[in-house]
């Protein structure tokens, strides 16, 4: 198993990675879609707000793929990522219903997120050592 660790190890990350590049890549492509979405959730310059959301999505992900300043990577996304889900699911808003029951259920995987990235960072800088 010790010999298939670092690949595995790549792949989790890439795992955790995968949708901060696949959002980063989306909104990179279709950048007045991404302009768009900013203003949907009433955030300050929808454009320069659309651009950081690319850096940091791709990025970050780099960081962490790369292992340069993985930590650094992962607590970028951790705190993104706690931001993203308080901006854009807000489940207390919603009436009981099927809508308030899924955007809870993302709202809780993406708290699962932050604990990973969370995990990550403490992960790298214990072993940076």
């Amino acid at each position: 198993m010790a010999r298939w660790s670092p690949l595995l190890t790549w792949i989790g990350l890439l795992g955790l990675c995968a949708a901060y590049l696949q959002g980063g890549l989306n909104k990179l492509l279709d950048y007045p879609g991404a302009v768009a979405e900013a203003a949907h959730f009433a955030l300050p310059l929808p454009p320069v707000t659309a651009a950081l959301t690319i850096a940091l999505e791709l990025g970050a992900s780099l960081l962490i793929l790369t292992g340069r300043w993985r930590w650094l990577g992962a607590l970028a996304l951790a705190a993104f990522t706690l931001a993203a889900s308080f901006i854009a699911n807000r489940y207390w808003d919603l009436p009981p219903g099927h809508e308030r029951f899924m955007t809870a259920n993302a709202f809780y995987e993406h708290l699962g997120l932050v604990g990973a990235f969370l995990l990550v960072a403490v992960w790298d800088k214990n072993h940076a050592r």
